[in-house]
């Protein structure tokens, strides 16, 4: 099978990071987030766009959102380079779901369906050890070190009330991307409420069906 190109969607705690991590392993692809891209190509020359700004640095650095023609044109920059993707974070909303199909043809699009009150439950217990910057979870994944343990801090971004918010807007803006990629009927759909390992053999199973 040639390296497949997947597109992959979720709400905050969805587990899409766990699972990209084990695609990339297994299906020798690249691991595309908007945040690393525009991370990697800060110094990107973006002048020709005629926008605010010559370069995404300077949005970054004035904490301004970057627009969505900078966001494209760093996907593609990113996408033109690798054989293979697993695409996350990116598009997020339907403007950039037309710019998407401009740069690259999908092989398989994926979404980890998971309820509000289960990515709150997680989103929740999520704790931070402040000496190592590593992430826990109160039910799933505790420390084995008691003291590690004593130390754990709830990040600001993980109280119920950010939580709910952050999921509203998620909800608000990419649910009209799934919607359409459903109406496409290219959607494929994972319960992502199953077990890390038994969400993986879907997802694998469902990437080999399609690619």
């Amino acid at each position: 099978m040639a390296q497949p190109r997947i597109l992959i969607l979720g709400a905050p705690g969805a587990g899409k990071g766990t699972q990209s991590a084990k695609i990339v392993e297994h299906f020798d692809v690249e691991h595309i987030t908007t945040g690393d891209a525009l991370r990697s190509n800060k110094q990107m020359d973006i002048s020709h766009l005629d926008l605010e700004y010559d370069t995404p640095a300077e949005y970054m650095d004035q904490g301004e959102l970057v627009p969505d023609e900078v966001v494209n044109a760093i996907v593609d920059e990113a996408l033109s380079s690798a054989d293979g993707f697993i695409l996350d974070g990116y598009p997020r909303n339907l403007e950039q779901v037309e710019a998407l199909e401009d740069m690259t043809d999908l092989d398989v699009v994926l979404t980890l369906d998971v309820s509000e009150e289960e990515l709150v439950h997680r989103l929740t217990g999520r704790r931070m050890d402040p000496e190592t910057g590593d992430i826990y979870h109160v039910e799933y994944n505790p420390p084995e070190d008691p003291e590690v343990e004593e130390r754990l801090e709830e990040r600001e971004d993980d109280t119920e009330e950010t939580v709910r918010e952050r999921l509203r807007v998620y909800q608000k803006n990419t649910a009209p991307v799934i919607e359409y990629y459903e109406d496409e009927g290219s959607l494929e759909r994972v319960d992502g409420e199953q077990a890390p390992d038994e969400v993986w053999d879907d997802v694998k199973a469902t990437i080999e069906e399609n690619a």
